[in-house]
């Protein structure tokens, strides 16, 4: 039988890895938003990737990362100069972390300005899972 303290231990130590590899792929996540270059955020994913998006085409739940291929070329269609992205916060347990962040560009040529949530799923080093809200129209923080 473990004791308490090893098993606050174990949940810190995959608190900590979960969060460690979130931060790697919300760096990947960004540089995708910024540039379109979304293949390093694509190879942390999982063979069986679920994400959910609130608004669109993808509206919806989906699975799969050649979905997340499509849908992120979807994305970069939609803001082809890219996407500036300010990290407000982030809130993390020991298999999902949150990052709530401010974004900015031109949406098909109009200024837009939002606030975003997103989630990562984290398994196996991995990232199994991704969800994404929206906090405002899109034109103002």
């Amino acid at each position: 039988m473990s004791s308490p303290n090893t098993s606050a231990a174990t949940t810190s130590d995959q608190r900590a890895d979960t969060l460690a590899v979130a931060h790697v792929a919300f760096g990947h996540f960004t540089h995708g938003l910024s540039t379109g270059a979304w293949e390093p955020f694509l190879a942390m994913l999982t063979d069986d990737f679920a994400f959910f998006f609130p608004v669109g085409e993808y509206k919806g739940a989906h699975c799969g990362r050649d979905k997340a291929r499509a849908f992120f070329a979807y994305v970069r269609a939609a803001f082809p100069g890219g996407l500036t992205v300010m990290l407000d916060r982030v809130m993390s347990n020991a298999t999902t972390v949150v990052f709530e962040f401010r974004d900015e560009g031109e949406l098909r040529g109009a200024p837009y300005r939002n606030r975003v949530a997103v989630s990562f799923d984290v398994r196996d080093g991995c990232i199994a899972g991704y969800r994404e809200y929206f906090g405002s129209d899109g034109t103002s923080y």
